[in-house]
């Protein structure tokens, strides 16, 4: 533990506070730690059907860039890739859009826990704004052991030096607060 630290003290996370994407890049990086520090281990299965499909939608296009055959004779053939590439493309964009959103990780709930869903850890900074917004929801809200989606909104001047250095304990403070906070229990009413 004290050579971990002895390491971030040497090698501090920064960012180009004027760069919107460096900021938020930054911090979605070291939230991924802190959720990966607690015991969840990353559910990578999202990632890999985008590899997926764009790697088929690459060979898609080579494959009509490439046929051996010229114009006139394979219209027709150019025209079956076209729509494939049109096809895979809209799928991908639609997996993007309803399944990912602002997600910046999918995990599988922690070994030896009761909660039977992971979580789905996103992120939104809007553009020309400084406030950091982090949701922790369930990777399956229609589960019975789904808690209630929890958010913090800050703004990234509070976990930042002016020389752009991020304070770490700080923001793996707040991100493990809010960690604690959707793990906690509902109260029963009686």
């Amino acid at each position: 533990m004290a050579t971990e630290s002895k390491n971030k003290q040497q090698n501090p996370k920064k960012a180009n506070l004027l760069d919107h994407n460096s900021l938020k890049h930054l911090l979605d990086e070291t939230a991924n730690e802190v959720v990966k520090g607690r015991g969840y281990v990353e559910d990578v299965r999202m990632s890999n059907v985008r590899l997926l499909m764009g790697t088929v939608i690459i060979i898609i296009a080579l494959v009509a860039q490439f046929y051996p055959k010229k114009f006139p004779e394979n219209k027709n053939f150019l025209i079956g890739c076209i729509i494939l590439y049109i096809v895979f493309c809209g799928l991908l964009q639609l997996i993007i859009y309803t399944k990912e959103k602002n997600a910046i990780m999918f995990t599988y709930p922690p070994s030896g826990s009761y909660n039977a869903t992971g979580l789905v850890v996103s992120s939104k900074l809007p553009r020309f704004s400084d406030m950091y917004t982090l949701i922790i929801e369930s990777a399956d809200p229609k589960s019975i052991s789904a808690n209630k989606p929890v958010e913090l909104t800050k703004s990234v001047t509070k976990w930042f030096t002016k020389d752009g250095v991020l304070v770490e304990g700080l923001y793996w403070k707040d991100v493990e607060g809010l960690i604690n906070e959707y793990n906690k229990e509902p109260k029963k009413s009686k």
